[in-house]
C-alpha cells in the first residue's frame, strides 16, 4: 500500500512515497536504487537464535524478512524453514515480516521453536506425493501391457469376420488376462488426474471383454457351421432356388383352381 503525503511548510511541496508494512506500520518506502548508491550500505546484525539448549550466531542483513532467516537457520540446524516458528518479543514472526521493521536490532536474541503440526502436514503430503507418483507409474504399466491385449483382440476380430476360426482357447485367454490388469487397476488408490486415468483404462478393457465375448458367440457360430463365412455363401446360392420352388408351388396350385373352376362351369 502506498500514500503519497505533501508537506507545504514555507510554501514548499515536498513529496514522499510511503508503504504499508507487516503489522501495519506505515514507513518511508525504501528507494533500492538508492541503497545501492549510497555510501552508507545496508548494516550487517548480529542476532542470537536459541534453540533448544543451543545458541545460533547469525550474521544477516537488517533489511531481510524472517523468511530469510528460516533459511539461514535450516544450514545450521538442518530443521526445515516450514517448521521452524520464530519468536521474538514474546510474538510468532509472519515468514514476511522484516526484521528492522519489526525491532530488531544488533544483538537481538530470538527464539526457534520447532513446529510438529507443520512437519506432520509436510510429512503427510511427502508421503502422499509419493504414494501418488507410485500410482501413475502402476497406471502407465498397466496400460501398456493392455495395448499389447487389445493388439491381440483386434487380430482376432479380424481373423473372425472373415469367416474364420481362431482356438477357443486363445480367445478365454485374453479374457483372463484382461481380467487379471482390471484387478490390478481396482487395487490403484488414486485422486485427480491418476484417478481418471485409472477410470479411463477401466472402461477401455470393460469395452473389450464385450468384444471377447461378442467374439466367443460368433466364433462359435463358425464352428457349428463348419465356417461361417462358407455357411453364408451356400445360404446365398440355395435362396434363388427355394425362390424358384415356392413360385411353381403356387403355379401348380392356381392351375389345379383354374382347372376345377372350368370343369364346374362345364
Amino acid at each position: 500500500m502506498m500514500k503519497k503525503i505533501n508537506n507545504n511548510n514555507g510554501g514548499k511541496m515536498e513529496g514522499f512515497d510511503w508503504e504499508m508494512r507487516p503489522g501495519g506500520m506505515l514507513v518511508q518506502k525504501r528507494n533500492l536504487d538508492s541503497d545501492k548508491i549510497s555510501s552508507n550500505p545496508i548494516p550487517t546484525i548480529k542476532v542470537s537464535v536459541k534453540f533448544g539448549s543451543y545458541y545460533h550466531d547469525i550474521q544477516i542483513n537488517s533489511h531481510s524478512s524472517f523468511g530469510e532467516l528460516k533459511k539461514m537457520l535450516a544450514e545450521t540446524t538442518g530443521l526445515h524453514p516450514q517448521d521452524q516458528k520464530l519468536i521474538f518479543r514474546d510474538k510468532e514472526r509472519d515468514s514476511k515480516a522484516f526484521l528492522d521493521v519489526s525491532g530488531v536490532r544488533d544483538g537481538s536474541k530470538i527464539v526457534l521453536v520447532q513446529d510438529m503440526i507443520s512437519q506432520e502436514k509436510r510429512f503427510l503430503e511427502s508421503r502422499r506425493n509419493s504414494n501418488m507418483e507410485k500410482a501413475m507409474k502402476a497406471v502407465e504399466q498397466i496400460t501398456m501391457e493392455v495395448d499389447k491385449l487389445v493388439a491381440q483382440v483386434t487380430a482376432m476380430e479380424s481373423v473372425i469376420c472373415e469367416g474364420r476360426r481362431v482356438a477357443e482357447k486363445e480367445l478365454l485367454t485374453l479374457t483372463e488376462l484382461l481380467m487379471s490388469q482390471l484387478i490390478k487397476l481396482d487395487g490403484i488408490v488414486a485422486d485427480g488426474g491418476v484417478k481418471l486415468k485409472r477410470k479411463t483404462q477401466v472402461i477401455r478393457i470393460q469395452k473389450y471383454l464385450e468384444n471377447l465375448d461378442r467374439l466367443k458367440a460368433q466364433n462359435a457360430m463358425t464352428l457349428k457351421h463348419g465356417g461361417g463365412h462358407v455357411g453364408l455363401i451356400v445360404s446365398q446360392q440355395q435362396r434363388p432356388l427355394l425362390v424358384q420352388q415356392q413360385r411353381e408351388r403356387r403355379t401348380i396350385s392356381a392351375g389345379q383352381i383354374n382347372l376345377t373352376s372350368k370343369w364346374e362351369k362345364f
